[in-house]
């Protein structure tokens, strides 16, 4: 007969269920920080990094938020030096980001067509300052079904002021100038500092519409007809010349060989930047473990969560598209 009262053995179960979970928990966090490393060895490599000088196509994939990092630009360059690099691939899926960012990329991109066949490929969503990528190609493909377009700038800021009245408190202000530091969010936005605002939007949205007529070719008439900030589907896209075809990856490597005459067969490698996943947040690199374990869906929801999350902390004027994921 067993010693062992009723609350010993209580006392014991609880404790190996305690251990149970533990481990249970320290196997689920070994598996994502094995994922991520694997992610990071696989993402630190460039085209260069298989080690093999023969000819290829160079897929580049521009996603996520566009902010003009320098990793990114880097890698750009890095593709247009490569004398193995016969073609590009810009791969895209982004609502955008910011203006200076979208700014800089575009410059990038089109010092690399002017060394490379480029060619760019929308994923689900080509739009705003991810649009200005695109046209830094040569040449766009886009499903019928993605999205494109939302020509525009804007600039966002909170006003807390209401708020502030509500709790009894005030914001207090030196400052050497009336447009000093606005808008401040702490006050309600004078027409003066809405004035100054709208300009910097205005000048802005002018450089993007410049762009957008000069690199695809648009009267004045065809480029007020997609200018007003909306998306557009692919298929429409087509009509309004803001995209040159229909397609995926296939029929972009099909004309870099029939226009630009890239040697037929060649293998596409994928460029990335080797701080890509160091740069992931939380969802994003949640979003990493749900793609490998299958759960694609998830993993679309949580890249799109994160992305409109970083959107809202975005500073100064921003080119991007966005649809809060909560609704």
């Amino acid at each position: 007969m067993s010693n062992t009262s009723p609350a010993d053995y209580i006392v014991d179960r609880r404790q190996l269920q305690r251990k149970l979970s533990f481990w249970r928990v320290a196997s689920i966090l070994l598996l994502i920080i094995g994922l991520l490393l694997a992610g990071l060895k696989i993402s630190g490599r460039s085209g260069l990094g298989f080690g093999s000088a023969a000819p290829q196509i160079a897929r580049v994939t521009i996603t996520g938020l566009i902010t003009g990092d320098r990793a990114t630009l880097k890698l750009i360059h890095e593709v247009a030096d490569a004398p193995n690099t016969k073609g590009v691939i810009l791969s895209i899926d982004s609502p955008g980001g910011t203006t200076t960012g979208a700014e800089q990329l575009f410059i990038a991109l089109r010092q690399l067509a002017a060394k490379k066949p480029t060619v760019a490929v929308v994923g689900t969503l080509a739009a705003s300052g991810a649009y200005i990528a695109a046209i830094g190609a040569d040449h766009i493909v886009s499903p019928g079904n993605a999205l494109v377009g939302s020509i525009g700038v804007l600039f966002q800021y909170p006003d807390v002021s209401g708020l502030l009245d509500k709790v009894g408190v005030k914001m207090d202000t030196v400052k050497s100038s009336p447009l000093k530091a606005e808008p401040s969010g702490f006050e309600p936005t004078t027409p003066e500092v809405r004035a100054a605002l709208a300009s910097l939007v205005a000048d802005s949205y002018g450089w993007f519409k410049g762009l957008v007529k000069d690199r695809r070719g648009l009267t004045d008439a065809q480029l007020a007809a997609v200018d007003d900030g909306r998306v557009f589907t692919g298929r429409q896209a087509i009509g309004l010349k803001l995209v040159d075809e229909i397609g995926e990856e296939p029929q972009a490597i099909a004309w870099l060989e029939r226009v630009k005459k890239v040697p037929h067969g060649l293998p596409v490698h994928d460029w990335s930047s080797k701080s890509s996943l160091q740069r992931l947040g939380i969802l994003s690199s949640a979003a990493k473990v749900a793609d490998v374990l299958g759960f694609s869906s998830l993993a679309r929801v949580l890249e799109h969560t994160e992305t409109y999350a970083q959107g809202q902390l975005l500073d100064g004027l921003v080119a991007i598209w966005q649809v809060d994921p909560t609704n």
